[in-house]
């Protein structure tokens, strides 16, 4: 197994995605600016897929967000301001911002298109989160071939 370093050199990217006046951020570039602009930093939205609004785990998280979590049909939302405009998104459409930025730093590395993926998540998650994963990677524009447990992947990679 090959690890990928990002556009920072990095093996890791932080699971941040950042809306300021002019762009969006992926990764370290959004991390690394949150302290500026934290209510349009969002993190975390693992904790926040394939849940409900009225989880008391959303609801005990949300007090913690620096951005702010609004529900559209049950599910949370964050809402950020985006090139002046107020804007929504659900956890599934932040984590897809995420593994779209993921495949076209591995589509750079190895010159041709990736389609298919193997997408990890925690061990503790229940099927709907894991469907909801799952969901995140069709909107990237993925096929999601498998979901598998984080420490499962760690294994194949050690």
């Amino acid at each position: 197994v090959e690890i990928i370093a990002n556009d920072q050199g990095n093996r890791t990217t932080p699971s941040w995605v950042a809306f300021t006046e002019t762009e969006r951020l992926i990764g370290d570039a959004a991390k690394n600016q949150a302290a500026m602009n934290p209510a349009n930093s969002v993190f975390d939205a693992k904790r926040l897929i394939g849940r409900k609004m009225d989880d008391p785990s959303v609801a005990s998280d949300a007090k913690n967000f620096p951005f702010k979590l609004v529900s559209k049909e049950g599910k949370p939302h964050v809402e950020v301001e985006f090139k002046g405009q107020l804007k929504r998104f659900s956890a599934e459409e932040i984590s897809s911002m995420i593994l779209v930025k993921v495949r076209e730093t591995a589509e750079a590395f190895l010159g041709q298109d990736i389609k298919n993926a193997v997408v990890t998540v925690p061990a503790y998650f229940n099927d709907s989160q894991r469907q909801a994963t799952k969901d995140a990677g069709t909107i990237a524009g993925l096929n999601v071939m498998r979901i598998i447990n984080e420490p499962t992947a760690a294994a194949i990679a050690y």
